[in-house]
């Protein structure tokens, strides 16, 4: 007997004695003062493979308190994961939950529980954030006994489902948080103790290579090759060689066999690339490795370009103190050498952060920040809805410790105060509206970014400050928003462009996309800079050198002159400006814009001269512009009096979009689009004279209820289009809008050449002022994967 259970007998020993004669279940008062008041809650697994296919068994021990008629139970998890959505409708199919209840032991004279049963269901906003994502198990008619048992199947498979997919991204420690209320009052404990699971990478899928898109000649030019699952998780462990080669057109001019680590991320760096050729393509491959392709990289050296190299950034990247996954640290270190990027924002959520946790990110910022290599700025998100202003990020610039969160009056300068670890249960209100944050640091604009962004709590912008707001962040995991650029542009704002991970799920640095709310991958900042450090970053983020892409180490670098994207150009008469666009996957489409729209476009596959056969169906767009914005693509294409000879998907994220044959005349399609565009490539003998039919719905986020039961798009939730081939090659391309936030559909006729990587040239600006007193112009390009870029805008001030 241990010494809980002695002292628990002793006392009662003393209590019978005190109560006389009187009628209780032998042994009963014993046994449950030696059960946690609360619970207890077990499960049947502690380590998980990403993107895996499980059953996991959560066995909840009723506590001392029992759980009366009318209780519930909860099984939590944080709202970034994107472990599939659960249902409880169909035990045959996948992510299939279910509830048990199993009596325990009863002791002499004890009477048996009276439940009749449980009923579990699925809540995505089931629970308070950051654990929002419920299980939730009602007790039906009746109550529980402590010592009781509630067993949850997560993807029972009893009735032939495949079980329940894990989340894809890994995760040092995952929780699931369990709470009880066990007296059916719906006031929630947390049971101690948390259910946690590691969750690691799979086995070796792909490469990523990262590194500048240019560089001068003469410059290191530094390159990270990792080794990726099939879900984009840096893979570790793993030993063994990497080669790598560079070529200069066809000559090869580098060949090197690198160790890969035995211990740590499958990963390493270099930096003795030759820089005395105007381009290198860099091809890295696992020798004897046939599931692992080999992949390739460009980048271009010249000294005619505006900055040593390449410097991208992502300034902003959640840990787990607030939304996101795994320490500051880890994020850091993945973001410096996985993302290969050089400059980080670490971001907190101001609503939840403690002081503590704020502390210990600031450190990290301050270890991890190496002039030269890698540069951390401490950031704020300040959470506002978009009522008082939407979400805006404060980057702290200089090496002053940041005035966050409390200033040196002591004011805090939080949003509010209002998360799960406060003490109190009011509200306790900061800098609200976004005028109050512009005041707590328009003192020392010059060292404090403020940018705004589209993301849980989507900015609006009739709220601008000019000195403090430089960029606008335009993409990042929630998704592609140009229509947000032109709209800050069309305003008069002199804001330029940034593109951030917003990163939950420890992958920052152009990180690769999940299913469900974080379906794109994080976006990234290109900067023009001299140096690699805080202040000559700073300064050129405030002063709107940058471009903004999708995730890709591309380039868009645009001048007047002597002038850079970003700058205010005062002008007489026409301006000329000279563009340059470096990408990887091909250029299909470059255009310019100013405060009215498009300007001036090429169609570089018109360029290089249409295919009579290759054809491409492109879909894409968002439902609406705020959190829950995807649109669920289930879609057919059928070509009649054609043959359908081959196809090719692009633009799909992972192995849960897919496209495959449906017959011989018939292609079946599904996936979600958040701004960005998916598309099918066709190759179709006699196409003259065929006819193409395009036909499917559009459904959203199940955010409540049955993720089986489809939830349709109440504005289009089905399309049908016919063309005839003949009309597709008379006009080139046809679209058919869908409203929502761009939902369309588009048919477009292909090159069978390849697209330019490197593209540049002039326009000509007429000498017109809008009515705001400047004429804005930027620029933007689409690759023939879907990735993007945008350059900030030049504004001419013409005279």
């Amino acid at each position: 007997m241990s010494k809980q259970e002695t002292a628990a007998a002793e006392h009662y020993g003393v209590l019978r004695q005190k109560l006389g004669p009187h009628h209780a279940p032998e042994g009963l008062y014993v046994r449950n003062k030696n059960l946690p008041f609360v619970g207890s809650v077990h499960c049947n697994v502690a380590r998980l493979e990403s993107g895996s296919w499980n059953e996991i068994v959560l066995d909840y021990e009723v506590g001392a308190a029992g759980l009366a008629d009318g209780g519930w139970f909860k099984a939590t998890f944080k709202f970034y994961s994107d472990w599939a959505l659960f249902q409880n409708s169909d035990p045959t199919a996948a992510n299939y939950i279910s509830a048990e209840y199993q009596a325990g032991p009863l002791l002499p004279g004890q009477s048996p529980a009276t439940v009749q049963s449980l009923s579990i269901r699925f809540d995505q906003k089931g629970h308070e954030r950051p654990f929002q994502k419920a299980l939730i198990v009602d007790v039906v008619d009746g109550y529980l006994n402590a010592g009781d048992h509630i067993i949850i199947r997560l993807g029972d498979r009893r009735g032939g489902g495949p079980g329940t997919r894990v989340q894809t991204f890994v995760e040092d420690k995952f929780r699931f948080r369990c709470y009880v209320d066990p007296l059916g009052t719906s006031r929630f404990v947390a049971v101690p103790g948390d259910i946690v699971i590691d969750i690691g990478a799979g086995a070796p899928a792909r490469l990523l290579v990262n590194g500048p898109r240019f560089a001068h000649p003469g410059q290191p030019i530094p390159f990270r090759i990792s080794v990726l699952d099939r879900w984009g998780n840096a893979c570790k462990d793993s030993g063994g060689t990497l080669r790598l080669r560079a070529f200069a057109g066809e000559r090869q001019v580098y060949e090197r066999d690198h160790a890969l680590p035995e211990t740590g991320w499958s990963s390493i760096g270099i930096d003795d690339l030759p820089s005395d050729f105007p381009q290198l393509r860099l091809v890295a491959e696992l020798p004897g490795q046939r599931d692992v392709p080999q992949t390739e990289a460009l980048v271009t050296i010249d000294a005619a370009l505006p900055a040593p190299r390449a410097f991208y950034a992502d300034l902003h990247v959640h840990a787990s103190d607030t939304v996101g996954t795994n320490s500051p640290a880890y994020n850091a270190a993945y973001a410096r050498d996985i993302g290969g990027i050089d400059v980080l924002g670490y971001t907190a959520n101001d609503f939840q952060i403690t002081d503590e946790n704020w502390q210990l990110g600031v450190r990290t910022v301050e270890e991890f920040n190496q002039p030269g290599r890698f540069v951390c700025y401490p950031v704020q998100e300040w959470c506002g809805s978009s009522t008082a202003g939407g979400d805006h990020n404060v980057v702290f610039l200089d090496d002053a410790p940041p005035d966050f969160p409390y200033n040196q009056q002591g004011e805090h300068n939080r949003t509010l105060v209002w998360n799960e670890d406060m003490k109190g249960s009011a509200v306790q209100l900061g800098r609200w509206p976004v005028e109050e944050l512009w005041a707590a640091y328009v003192d020392d604009a010059e060292h404090r970014l403020i940018m705004p962004h589209v993301g849980g709590r989507r900015y609006i912008p009739d709220w601008h400050h000019p000195e403090l707001e430089r960029l606008v962040e335009i993409a990042s995991s929630w998704g592609h928003f140009g229509w947000l650029y032109q709209d800050v542009i069309g305003r008069g704002y002199q804001l330029g462009v940034a593109a951030s991970g917003d990163e939950h799920r420890g992958r920052p640095g152009g990180g690769p996309p999940g299913t469900q709310v974080f379906g794109v991958h994080g976006g990234l900042t290109g900067v023009i800079a001299d140096r690699l450090d805080r202040a000559t970053i700073g300064r050129a983020l405030r002063a709107r050198h940058t471009w903004a892409t999708t995730g890709e180490h591309t380039a868009l670098l645009v001048r007047s002159g002597k002038y850079l994207q970003g700058d205010v150009v005062p002008q007489h008469g026409p301006a000329t400006l000279d563009y340059r666009f470096l990408g990887q996957a091909g250029w299909e489409e470059i255009a310019a814009y100013d405060h009215n729209g498009l300007i001036w476009q090429r169609n570089l596959h018109e360029e290089a001269g249409y295919s009579e056969r290759l054809i491409r169906l492109r879909w894409g767009g968002a439902r609406i512009p705020d959190r829950y914005r995807w649109a669920v693509w289930q879609g057919r294409i059928t070509i009649l009096n054609g043959t359908i000879n081959r196809f090719q998907s692009h633009g799909f994220e992972h192995g849960e979009e897919v496209c495959r044959r449906d017959g011989p005349t018939d292609l079946v399609f599904r996936s979600d689009t958040y701004g960005d565009a998916d598309s099918v490539e066709i190759d179709v003998s006699n196409l003259r004279h065929c006819t193409i039919k395009v036909e499917g719905s559009i459904g959203s986020y199940v955010k409540v209820g049955d993720p089986l039961k489809p939830n349709p798009f109440v504005h289009r939730p089905q399309f049908s289009w016919e063309i005839s081939g003949a009309e597709l090659l008379a006009t080139g391309g046809l679209k058919l809008d869908l409203g929502g936030t761009e939902l369309f559909l588009a048919l477009e006729r292909l090159t069978e050449k390849p697209l330019p990587n490197d593209l540049g040239g002039s326009i000509e600006i007429a000498p017109e002022n809008a009515a705001f007193g400047h004429r804005p112009v930027y620029f933007y390009g689409r690759q023939r994967d879907d990735s993007k870029v945008w350059s900030s805008a030049i504004f001419f001030k013409f005279e």
